[in-house]
């Protein structure tokens, strides 16, 4: 299963948006985009980044927000055959693995932090995504990144 969400970062004293995609089975972060709108496209070029086989995930679960329920969205994820679920409203803890990993991007990426443009905030992205995957321990992991775990559990 393939969780996603969105928070805004500061931008030139303007809020920007992150959409993050995260794989469940070891908290990988799959796919991720950012900019100024919050909106489906911002969700539909998460989708565009994710390296693995779409056609492998079987279902993507968010909140009711607007994004998630558009068509840019609805259109990728009916190609490729993933089915969609949407927390209950007015319950957050529906997805209490996907809070839990935007808390953990608040904190360490995110925190007082004011990007100067789009662009330092999109090779700064890349750079966190990279190190979340690839170089940060988790406990949930038996303190192995999401990578190793992975790799370990093929």
């Amino acid at each position: 299963m393939v969780v996603g969400d969105l928070t805004y970062v500061c931008v030139q004293q303007k809020w920007h948006y992150i959409c993050v995609l995260v794989d469940l089975y070891n908290r990988e972060i799959i796919g991720y985009s950012s900019g100024p709108n919050k909106d489906a496209q911002l969700v539909y070029r998460a989708f565009s980044t994710v390296k693995s086989d779409l056609n492998r995930l079987e279902l993507f679960h968010t909140d009711r927000g607007n994004e998630f329920k558009n068509k840019f969205p609805d259109d990728a994820l009916e190609a490729f055959q993933i089915k969609q679920s949407l927390s209950h409203k007015g319950t957050p803890y529906d997805n209490a693995a996907r809070e839990a990993t935007f808390k953990t991007i608040k904190t360490e990426f995110i925190s007082r932090r004011v990007f100067p443009n789009q662009h330092v905030l999109d090779l700064e992205l890349f750079d966190y995504v990279h190190w979340f995957n690839n170089l940060r321990i988790h406990g949930s992991l038996d303190y192995l990144t999401p990578i190793e775990y992975k790799l370990q559990h093929l």
